[in-house]
């Protein structure tokens, strides 16, 4: 018997990764002993990998029945397969039901960022406005951040405008006062705003403290969507003003009227909903964008387009079950959401945002009417961003390719940091990084160092310098083992300094210090002039070297270190106008605000009290001979 030829044209079976089959095994045997060791109850499992990297985070009506599935080996895509293959460990949490079981995922998610979940990033808090009640005369103020502060909160607001808008609105209406409980408690006559009719003036009894709570009341009872009830209670008072002949109060009323109808008109919208959330997203090429739009009081009060991680496996209503689970962790629910796809999972979803909320919460996918339309409006919205940010995101790759080949790098860098310094003669001196990638400023990540170093030269930029760079990196350093390092503060790619050889010499040194010499640091001086176009680069054991004046990437890292440039300058401004409207008295301890309005009224300025005598100021009310002498020492040394 002869052997048969070899066929030229035979299939070739692609090589088998040995290595990835032993390390899916691997994988599959650790889940199947979690398996039969896991509760058939609900809860919540982290799949956790090498070094104690968290790499899913998931919720399951039953834990046990959820880990067996992973146990079996059939897996909807390659990413699944890949996460089971790296996991080393398995963590279960059991919840009491399904509901709290979404909503601790949704926690676990935005705080430890697995790697293969889908992650809401961009995630900044929203601006809204805060009635106070810590104080006899509420202050009405913007605000972002936790709810620690005594009062009513309204929002949110997905844009700067809207809030800003609606602020100025309740001042010229309601004539609330928007200044500190400091300014409140020092003033002796009423402030410009007064006189420009946008505050009632409570400081100084302007108004009495009686009728001043009814303005509170109503701009909450206007916040809270009854802006039509308010506006003809206005109305009416107006009208009665008018037959009184108290024509200047009417006008008054009138200008308050208008005000509200003012802002009623520009933010209405055709969702006739007092309180409603809306999210649409659209997914294309496993990037996806979900837009926001918010509707409080009947009115519009911004939108905002959310750019999530995700998989290319990834259908739009799995991005929208995980991205509603993490957007809502610290957000007010309202009482409608519309989505534009459907859930896998609506009734669980409406049970935890419920438990959240602790009211009913109804989540909806409208098919026809002006809800569809408010839906379909928003996801035209997501598409054009999405299509916006996928050619930016194109031509960001193009110059963080040129940067790498410019400067030796093996690939184009994900974290650029940026370093500049601002002072006013060696005063106020302050240090700004400013971090870049992919994605364009991370914002979120930029830091300030106000130069601290007592033996630093008033305005020696080099040794500002190295107290900048020695401060970051140290603690770099002395976090880089750490496993919850955030991902935001981690090593960078290419660091350029604003300066010349100086500078890249003075921080080169603080790098070998620190034994971080292997970070690529280059130095962008200024051309002669400082123009534009004529920057010189200084790197380690390269000449220095200029750039094609038209070259993209040069109009790029420009862009950077403008940015550096503007942060720095900025921080320095706000350190000097702090500066200047500080009160000396704000800085001895146990002058509150009864005390500090007591001294000004007394003597005019903290100039004045500083120039008084013990005797003088023991004569002041609720001064006593030890804040007395407390006083005095402080102004004299």
């Amino acid at each position: 018997m002869t052997d048969e030829p070899i066929q030229d044209d035979a299939p070739i079976m692609p090589p088998v990764d040995l290595e990835a089959m032993n390390e899916l095994l691997i994988g599959g045997e650790l889940i199947r002993k979690e398996a039969a060791l896991a509760p058939d109850k609900p809860g919540v499992y982290r799949m956790i990998g090498t070094d104690s990297e968290v790499l899913y985070v998931g919720k399951a009506k039953s834990l046990k029945k959820r880990i067996l599935q992973y146990a079996q080996g059939r897996f909807h895509s390659n990413r699944i397969a890949r996460m089971v293959s790296l996991t080393r460990e398995m963590v279960l949490v059991r919840t009491e039901t399904e509901g709290e079981a979404l909503l601790l995922e949704a926690r676990l998610i935005k705080s430890l960022k697995p790697r293969y979940n889908v992650l809401l990033r961009d995630d900044k808090s929203f601006a809204e406005i805060l009635v106070r009640k810590d104080h006899e005369a509420p202050q009405i103020t913007k605000h972002r951040g936790s709810h620690s502060i005594k009062g009513e909160y309204y929002g949110p607001f997905a844009s700067t405008l809207a809030v800003n808008r609606t602020l100025d609105t309740l001042q010229r209406a309601f004539l609330l006062r928007t200044c500190t409980d400091n300014v409140y408690a020092s003033r002796t006559r009423p402030c410009m705003l007064h006189q420009i009719k946008r505050c009632s003036a409570p400081c100084t009894g302007e108004i009495g403290l009686e009728a001043y709570g009814e303005l509170v009341k109503q701009a909450q009872t206007f916040l809270n969507g009854k802006s039509r009830a308010v506006i003809e209670d206005l109305s009416a008072r107006m009208m009665r003003a008018s037959e009184d002949m108290e024509f200047e109060r009417a006008a008054h009323l009138r200008d308050r009227m208008r005000a509200l109808n003012h802002v009623v008109m520009s933010s209405s919208v055709g969702l006739n909903e007092a309180e409603a959330d809306v999210f649409a997203v659209h997914a294309e090429g496993g990037y996806a964008c979900v837009q926001s739009v918010f509707y409080r009081a009947g009115q519009n009060w911004g939108d905002r387009a959310y750019f999530p991680r995700v998989d290319i496996s990834d259908s739009e209503g799995d991005i929208l079950d995980a991205f509603l689970g993490q957007f809502y962790q610290d957000k007010p629910v309202p009482k409608l959401v519309l989505i534009s796809h459907g859930l896998s999972e609506p009734d669980l979803m409406m049970e935890a945002l419920s438990l959240k909320a602790d009211r009913k919460v109804q989540i909806t996918c409208p098919q026809r009417g002006e809800k569809l339309d408010v839906v379909q409006h928003a996801r035209n919205n997501a598409k054009a961003a999405l299509g916006r940010r996928m050619a930016e995101q194109s031509a960001q790759s193009k110059l963080l390719q040129g940067v790498a080949e410019t400067f030796g790098l093996g690939a184009p860098p994900t974290r650029i940091e940026i370093y500049d310094n601002s002072h006013l003669s060696g005063t106020h001196a302050v240090g700004g990084m400013v971090v870049a990638g992919p994605e364009g400023f991370m914002k979120g990540q930029y830091r300030k160092f106000t130069i601290r170093d007592l033996d630093t030269v008033a305005g020696d930029d080099y040794a500002m310098m190295r107290e900048v760079f020695r401060r970051r990196f140290l603690r770099l350093k002395n976090r880089a083992s750490d496993a919850s390092e955030d991902e935001g503060f981690g090593k960078p790619d290419l660091v350029l300094v604003d300066g010349g050889q100086g500078q890249l010499d003075a921080v080169l040194g603080v790098m070998d210090e620190l034994g971080m010499s292997d970070i690529k640091i280059v130095g962008v001086a200024k051309g002669p002039n400082r123009d534009a176009g004529m920057e010189r680069f200084f790197m380690p054991g390269r000449l220095p070297f200029m750039m094609e004046p038209k070259s993209p990437v040069l109009y790029y890292l420009q862009r950077l270190r403008d940015e550096a440039h503007r942060y720095a300058i900025g921080a320095n401004r706000q350190k000097r106008a702090a500066a200047l409207t500080k009160n000396p008295l704000d800085e001895i301890d146990g002058i509150g605000a009864r005390r500090k309005r007591a001294l000004l009224q007394a003597f005019g300025s903290a100039r004045e009290v500083g120039e008084a005598r013990v005797e003088d100021l023991i004569k002041i009310e609720g001064i006593n001979a030890a804040m007395a002498q407390k006083i005095y020492d402080y102004f004299h040394g």
